[in-house]
């Protein structure tokens, strides 16, 4: 049954692009509504059909207006539960062609980093006891002997893979403190 659907459905798109081929070629002053719903009758070269029902079937679909066959198409898309498949455009080759130098055009954009590290540059001697606590803080696993030491071995990363906002949150902190922190 779905191969029958499917094979009307192709008959009324065909049927329905002669039908637009033959409007698009009427003159400018003779085009009006009528012309749209106007019947397509179908050709005289096309081989008999093996069936005699689908000859009727033919015959029927020939004989409706353009409104009348996108009628049908609608009706029997919703009917046999026939999903929408996207016809390749007739103009594909020109938009392929362009298509490597586009391409070449975002790989040459820089990727935006989305993660950073955080480094400790340097940092003003008079606030070192704030940077300290503050490194011992973020970093839970640091006694405060060893928050001192990594704070004197400047520079060193605070913290690896961090997101952009947490990063430059912590990074305006710090640098409120009086450190000189560097995300890379």
């Amino acid at each position: 049954m779905a191969q029958l659907a499917s094979r009307y459905s192709t008959l009324l798109c065909s049927s329905s692009r002669l039908a637009s081929a033959r409007i698009a070629l009427a003159p400018l002053a003779s085009r009006s509504r009528w012309l749209a719903t106007e019947s397509v009758s179908s050709s005289p070269t096309a081989p008999p059909p093996s069936d005699p029902r689908i000859g009727r079937i033919v015959d029927d679909i020939s004989g409706l207006t353009l409104l009348q066959a996108a009628d049908l198409v609608t009706l029997l898309k919703s009917r046999l539960n026939i999903q929408e498949i996207a016809m390749p455009a007739a103009s594909a080759a020109a938009p392929t062609a362009a298509a490597p130098a586009e391409e070449a055009a975002v790989e040459e954009k820089p990727k935006e980093k989305t993660i950073f590290n955080l480094k400790l540059q340097s940092f003003d001697a008079a606030a070192k006891p704030k940077i300290i606590r503050e490194v011992k803080a973020l970093i839970p696993n640091l006694t405060l002997i060893d928050a001192k030491k990594f704070v004197e071995s400047v520079p060193q990363v605070l913290k690896e893979n961090m997101p952009k906002e947490d990063a430059d949150k912590l990074k305006e902190v710090l640098e409120k403190l009086g450190a000189v922190v560097v995300l890379e």
